[in-house]
């Protein structure tokens, strides 16, 4: 959506003037399924001039979103990516449509991710069909592709079948009305399904009776099966040949739901109130969500905005509210709670990398809104008369921690600015700056997240930047009890400095943290500089005292010291402390603790033993497992060091066949093997 320009070659904005006059339909399935090529030709169907681009399509990255008028309504379709690493586009995508068209390839399997998505549709309950792509390939078979969509989806069933001349889809054929015999049997299962789904008890007594039934009846039936999402179509579709795109747009037109049948999504008050009279009627007070930012130094923000109640117009006030944090449990960096007003922007009709001008968007409808300098992804607009909240989807965190250093002081000059932008309009995106590491870390979905970020930083911003090791924060902690004594004196001429403190050192529990005890007798050291001896002591302990690391679990005794009428000091006594901790830190009191998480990993069973194996190669201790959220799935409980996990999110994919997922948190800090101190002491 970026680069976005009015053409003036297009046909005017869809301008729908009832809700019950829109679709909204997201394009969903994994990469190279042929999504991007089906989406193109659906709007080279209905937009005169418009020719779909020819040959193989790059991989997506970002959600693309277009209206279209079919007859009568007012359609609007959103690409999503298939890889991965961009759920939050596609979360964007499914926010912003009502009904789902799931696309396979019929010479590949479907796997668990599209399951997995199907499943989480099915949950809120979001009308699906299933469009099956690749047909001309020598592998593809659409009869088998079809039963693996049913086993894996439920109650999917074939509404139309291929024809297959010379190696392409030349036409489909609408099993409910063709009688010929070759279609008989997969007729009959239509039809059966059907009849299940039919109100008109009478229908399955007419057809076992031998009657012919009405094919318009039956498509009525079909429709309403449809748009309640208990049934789910199955369509060949050629998007090479075109065979099978009027079907599909005609299923949109008459089985998908208009906005008005959808359940709207929980709204709230900024305090968190419910508000229950939100419904999608343009004359209602405005609720609507800004479901993806983008922006570009040539043309500004740009937000793409569902609208669910009241009408979004030129120029009038709304309130922005953004408290994504709420929601998730912790606040969100790039995404602060937040209470603004301001004005609305032109608005626009999109059209994938163009728009198109318009003065409303009711209801119901997707628009396009340029400067809306204060909503950031996942905020709501509503009137200022009722601000409102609108619950936004649950996503996934960030695992994968990409560490990147500016490669000029001109781009370290925009960097900051730059990644501020782009983690605020990608919610699935996290930003560090470690000071335990002095480095400037991102969190990503994954490697091609990764390389996307790196290539808008260059192609938006102008930002090189080179990536470089992740490294964990580290923690030193004293592993033998010793006695040392820091003495501090400097005599030249005038004031000196004297300080002398005997201090007792010994290791405590791991996340016992700093002790300081003053045991000092006869006033060795006067009182007031006992405190000095303490933030010394601090001081040191949080700069390391063997490799720059700070010092955990340790309790530190004042036992004796000298000090002198005129030259001891404050600073002094600071000074000695810290020498006396340097001076007995070496390998042998003072060893390295490394971060140890928390890990729950998700996986398909079959693939368990492999995250297992995996696991205790990462050094990591399986502590249980348990069943997954779904039949067929198993969550592993582990303790895995931070270090180890670094590339995990990538390598997790690999070993799990793309069927796992996994959750980590801060847990405590181990001793790290010594081995590895050594590598690191040597460095």
């Amino acid at each position: 959506m970026s680069r976005q320009s009015a053409r003036t070659d297009l046909p005017p904005a869809p301008n729908p003037a009832r809700p019950e006059d829109i679709r909204n339909v997201v394009l969903v399935g994994p990469g190279g399924a042929g999504k991007t090529a089906l989406f193109e030709q659906l709007v080279a169907a209905r937009v005169p001039g418009h020719r779909a681009r020819e040959g193989g399509h790059e991989r997506s990255t970002a959600l693309t979103a277009t209206s279209i008028e079919s007859d009568g309504l007012t359609i609007n379709l959103v690409d999503t990516p298939g890889f991965p690493d961009f759920v939050g586009e596609l979360r964007a995508g499914l926010r912003a449509a009502d009904a789902a068209v799931f696309v396979v390839s019929g010479a590949d399997e479907v796997d668990r991710p599209v399951s997995l998505l199907w499943r989480e549709c099915a949950a809120v309950g979001m009308p699906r069909a299933v469009v099956v792509t690749h047909l001309d390939q020598p592998r593809a078979d659409f009869g088998a592709t079809a039963a693996m969509c049913r086993r894996t989806f439920g109650d999917a069933r074939e509404t139309h079948w291929p024809v297959i001349e010379g190696g392409a889809v030349t036409s489909v054929v609408p099993l409910l009305s063709d009688t010929r015999e070759e279609y008989a049997e997969a007729r009959n299962a239509l039809l059966e399904s059907v009849i299940e789904e039919s109100e008109d008890a009478t229908l399955l007594d007419r057809y076992l009776e031998g009657e012919e039934l009405d094919p318009d009846v039956l498509r009525e039936d079909l429709r309403t099966a449809v748009a309640r999402a208990t049934f789910f179509p199955i369509l060949p579709v050629s998007p090479q040949t075109g065979a099978g795109i009027e079907e599909l747009l005609g299923l949109i037109a008459g089985a998908f739901p208009d906005p008005t049948r959808v359940p709207l999504p929980a709204v709230t008050t900024p305090a968190g109130a419910p508000v229950k009279d939100v419904a999608c009627d343009p004359s209602a007070p405005l609720v609507a969500e800004v479901v993806r930012t983008t922006s570009d130094p040539y043309v500004g923000r740009l937000s793409l905005v569902r609208i669910f109640s009241g009408t979004l117009r030129v120029d009038e006030p709304v309130h922005v509210s953004g408290h994504l944090g709420d929601f998730v449990g912790h606040e969100v960096p790039g995404h602060p709670a937040h209470d603004d007003d301001e004005r609305v922007g032109p608005l626009a009709s999109p059209f994938g990398d163009s728009h198109r001008p318009k003065g409303t968007a009711i209801a119901g409808d997707l628009a396009l809104v340029s400067k809306l300098s204060r909503a950031e992804t996942s905020d709501t607009l509503s009137s200022p008369e009722r601000p409102a909240v609108v619950a936004p989807w649950v996503l996934p965190e960030p695992q994968l921690p990409v560490a990147i250093r500016a490669a000029t002081k001109s781009d370290e000059d925009k960097l900051g600015a730059a990644l501020q932008r782009l983690v605020a309009e990608d919610v699935t995106m996290r930003l560090d700056h470690s000071s335990d590491t002095e480095q400037v870390v991102v969190w990503a979905m994954g490697q091609a997240h990764v390389d996307d970020l790196i290539a808008q930083l260059a192609d938006r911003y102008g930002v090189t930047v080179n990536v470089e090791p992740f490294r964990t924060a580290l923690r030193e902690t004293f592993v033998q009890r010793c006695s040392v004594q820091g003495r501090h004196v400097k005599q030249s001429g005038g004031h000196g400095q004297y300080a002398v403190c005997q201090l007792e050192i010994e290791p405590l529990p791991r996340g016992s943290g700093f002790e300081f005890v003053d045991k000092v007798v006869g006033g060795a050291v006067p009182r007031q500089f006992i405190p000095s001896v303490e933030k010394g002591a601090r001081s040191q302990l949080e700069k390391g005292v063997l490799t720059g690391h700070p010092v955990v679990d340790v309790r530190i005794t004042l036992v004796d010291g000298k000090a002198h009428s005129v030259d001891s000091s404050d600073m002094a006594f600071q000074t000695a402390a810290a020498l006396a901790l340097r001076e007995a830190a070496n390998e042998s009191t003072v060893a390295l603790l490394e971060p140890i998480d928390k890990v729950a990993v998700t996986t398909a069973d079959e693939y368990l033993g492999s995250v297992m194996a995996d696991l205790r190669g990462r050094r990591g201790q399986v502590v249980g497992t348990e069943p997954g959220p779904e039949p067929g799935e198993t969550v592993v409980h582990a303790e895995v060091p931070q270090s180890e996990l670094a590339r995990y999110p990538i390598d997790l994919r690999s070993v799990s066949h793309g069927t796992g997922s996994f959750t980590r948190e801060p847990l405590r800090h181990d001793l790290l093997p010594a081995d590895k101190a050594k590598e690191l002491l040597r460095a």
